[in-house]
C-alpha cells in the first residue's frame, strides 16, 4: 500500500545547454518531500526519459535515491515495447534501491490484449518488485481494457496497481469494483483526480504537483478521508492551471511554472520545445493568482 496518496511524476531539470540540472533536481526532491508527496516517480514521461542517454538514467536516478535518503518510496518508470529487454532491464534493480516500478503498456506494436496481457507477465516474471502498469491510450494507440488489467491483478502476484490515464471513468469504476482488496486504482489525470477518488480510487501519479504538492497532496487526502468540502476547493484552486498545463504539451507546462517559482529552469529536450508566449502568460497569471512568489 506504499502507492496511496499522491505519487508525483518527477520532471527531469535540464541547464540551458541541455545538461541534466543537478542542483534543480535536488531542489524539486526537496520540494516534495517537505510538502505532503507520499512517493517519487522517476523517469516518467514527464521525467522525459525517452531523450535520457542509460548513462544520465542511472545517473538521474542514483542522485534521486541520494538525496530522498529513503524519506519517501521512489518508484523507476521502466517500459517499452520490446518484452525481451525490458525484463532483461528489470534483472538491475531491486528492493534496495526502489521500492517498485511503473511500467507502461507496449506502445507503437499495437499489441492485442492478449500481447498485452502475455508481455505484463513476462516483465512481472523477471522482477520481485512491485509492479504498477500504466495505461495511457492517448500515448500507446491502445487501451488496457479493464478485463484486461484485472486479469492481471487477479493472476500475478507482483502486480499491485494502475495508473488509469485513459479519462474513463466507466472503466475506472469498473476496475475499483471488481479489484482484488489489495489491488490499487491510481489516477494518471490531474483534472479527474477528484472524480476518480469519489468513486474509490486510491491516489494519484501527478503532474501538477511537482509545482504545487502541498495543494495537491491536501486535495487526494481531504477526499481519501471523506473531507470533500475541503477537496473540491483543493481541486478548484488548481483546475485552471491544470488545463493550461497540457495545452503546449507535457512537461513544457510544469516545467515553466517551476521556473516561475524559481525551482527549476524550463528547458526541454527535442522534439519538445518550450511552450508558446500566450501559454506562458496563462500560467503566469495563473500561478500568481493562487498567490504563489513568482519570478
Amino acid at each position: 500500500m506504499n502507492f496511496c496518496g499522491l505519487g508525483v511524476a518527477l520532471v527531469t531539470p535540464f541547464n540551458e545547454n541541455g545538461l541534466v540540472d543537478y542542483s534543480g533536481l535536488q531542489k524539486l526532491v526537496e520540494h516534495q518531500i517537505t510538502n505532503g508527496t507520499d512517493y517519487l516517480v522517476v523517469q516518467g514521461t514527464t521525467g522525459e526519459s525517452a531523450t535520457l542517454s542509460s548513462q544520465e538514467k542511472k545517473a538521474v536516478l542514483d542522485f534521486i535515491i541520494e538525496v530522498n535518503a529513503k524519506r519517501l518510496p521512489v518508484v523507476l518508470g521502466l517500459g517499452g515495447n520490446n518484452t525481451k529487454n525490458l525484463s532483461d532491464q528489470l534483472q538491475q534493480f531491486n528492493s534496495n534501491d526502489i521500492d517498485g516500478i511503473l511500467s507502461v503498456s507496449p506502445y507503437y506494436n499495437k499489441p492485442s490484449q492478449k500481447g498485452i496481457i502475455e508481455h505484463y507477465k513476462t516483465i512481472a516474471s523477471a522482477t520481485d518488485l512491485p509492479i504498477i502498469l500504466y495505461n495511457v491510450p492517448g500515448r500507446t494507440s491502445s487501451n488496457l481494457l479493464a478485463e484486461s488489467t484485472l486479469e492481471l491483478a487477479h493472476e500475478v502476484e507482483n502486480i499491485v496497481a494502475v495508473k488509469e490515464a485513459s479519462g474513463d471513468l466507466e472503466q475506472i469504476m469498473t476496475l475499483i469494483n471488481q479489484r482484488p482488496k489489495d489491488f490499487l486504482v491510481l489516477s494518471g489525470d490531474d483534472a479527474l483526480t477528484l472524480a476518480h477518488l469519489a468513486v474509490g480510487g486510491h491516489g494519484v501519479i501527478s503532474v501538477v504537483a511537482n509545482a504545487f504538492p502541498k495543494r495537491f497532496s491536501t486535495l487526494v487526502h481531504a477526499a481519501i478521508n471523506g473531507d470533500y468540502n475541503l477537496a473540491r476547493e483543493k481541486h478548484f484552486e488548481l483546475f485552471e492551471i491544470i488545463q493550461h498545463l497540457f495545452a503546449d504539451g507535457n512537461p513544457g507546462g510544469i516545467k515553466h511554472v517551476l521556473k516561475l517559482l524559481g525551482i527549476c529552469g524550463d528547458s526541454v529536450r527535442l522534439p519538445l520545445v518550450k511552450v508558446n508566449s500566450q501559454t506562458a502568460d496563462n500560467l503566469y497569471r495563473l500561478t500568481a493568482n493562487l498567490g504563489e512568489k513568482v519570478i
